[in-house]
């Protein structure tokens, strides 16, 4: 006879999952058994994150919106998925194309006066911490999206989620495109150029991602905002590297920033 009983907390459970507990409906362990959670594991988290992915190809701002209204069911989830592309991201640039050093090298013939040191300090640092770096400007980047669309529709914590998705965005720009594109170029002086170019496509993406999100907005009125929330981060980063440079002459003392010798 079929046993009803749920197993973890002794509810009665007639379906696959518990009512109470949300377990699922106690079955012995064969090969069936392992075989369908093997293809829970890979199927279906894949098929989410492809989904995902896919939508956001297509329309990135259009996806966010979509979450938010509650079509939620076949993505995978967005911060997870920000930070397994920026994994991605970081992943490409620096073992497969090895894009630190030929920055490295770009920069040094472009006359930058910081030593070849510390440079490989900063960018090694930036490459190895990037999932937890652009993670954490999340919430701060959120603060900006709240404030300069002010809507009541989203609020603050609406605006982290929109951001994971335009970050998203932003990586597969970079894991599509641009690496791609770096995959064929051997010169350090062009990689340098891409990247700085790679930045000025941020606007651009921000634009065709909130005139999505905010249909009623006009042209304009989502263009001013948008240099609104850049000029904001641009003060934020500057604030970053000053409390920084204060930070490291407090610890290590000026000479910190003097040419190793």
């Amino acid at each position: 006879m079929e046993n009803n009983t749920c197993s973890n907390c002794g509810n009665t459970n007639v379906e696959n999952f518990c009512a109470a507990c949300g377990q699922k409906k106690y079955r012995r362990i064969d090969r069936k058994y392992l075989l369908e959670e093997l293809q829970y594991t890979f199927l279906h988290v894949n098929k989410g994150f492809l989904y995902s992915i896919k939508s956001i190809i297509k329309n990135p701002g259009k996806t966010a919106k979509d979450f938010l209204d509650g079509h939620r069911v076949n993505h995978y989830k967005p911060i997870l998925l920000a930070f397994v592309l920026a994994g991605i991201s970081s992943f490409i640039s620096l073992k497969m194309l090895n894009l630190d050093e030929l920055m490295l090298k770009g920069l040094n013939n472009s006359n930058q006066q910081a030593s070849k040191q510390q440079m490989s300090d900063v960018m090694n640092f930036a490459s190895n911490y990037n999932s937890f770096i652009m993670m954490l400007f999340i919430p701060l980047v959120a603060v900006f999206t709240k404030l300069a669309f002010n809507s009541k529709e989203h609020n603050y914590y609406e605006h982290v989620i929109l951001n994971t998705f335009g970050q998203s965005a932003y990586l597969l720009m970079m894991i599509l495109v641009f690496y791609p594109i770096s995959f064929f170029i051997k010169d350090p002086g062009t990689i340098v150029l891409l990247s700085f170019i790679s930045y000025l496509f941020v606007p651009i993406i921000m634009y065709w991602f909130y005139k999505n999100v905010y249909t009623d907005m006009s042209s304009g009125s989502i263009i001013l905002r948008i240099l609104g929330i850049i000029g904001l981060g641009l003060i934020a980063y500057f604030v970053i590297i000053i409390i920084t440079v204060i930070a490291i002459v407090v610890i290590n003392g000026p000479e910190a920033f003097l040419p190793k010798r």
